[in-house]
């Protein structure tokens, strides 16, 4: 691989492994708690998270689609998207999470946002 190939593969793996972080800490209720202080703190957490995961997965699968229903849909978004529904959900059922439909929006509108500039580039 060369280093212009590397380079991205390392970033999506370090900026994975920082979303996975986040994720346990959230769910395990280890979130700092000068966080808690900032009123909706986590609104722009989502869109930020959400669009780097989107722009980051986008990128490394070459904007690879798959058909579907006659329409052309984005590889990664569409497994990104479905993730992040899912994962909505669960937080329901998690004692130290909410279900909250805002976040949803957020990460929703962080996932356009990755997405839009991914396809912007070249």
């Amino acid at each position: 691989m060369t280093k212009t190939r590397t380079l991205p593969w390392i970033s999506t793996i370090i900026f994975a492994a920082l979303f996975v972080v986040i994720l346990v800490m959230a769910y395990t209720g280890n979130l700092p708690a000068e966080l808690q202080a900032i009123p909706n703190y986590d609104k722009p957490g989502h869109i930020i998270l959400y669009s780097v995961a989107a722009y980051l997965g986008h990128r490394i699968l070459q904007k690879r689609r798959i058909r579907f229903l006659r329409m052309l849909i984005p590889l990664w978004i569409l497994i990104f998207g479905t993730f992040t529904v899912v994962e909505e959900v669960i937080q329901g059922f998690s004692p130290n999470r909410s279900l909250d439909a805002l976040d949803l929006v957020c990460s929703g509108l962080g996932i356009a946002l990755g997405y839009w500039l991914a396809e912007r580039e070249d």
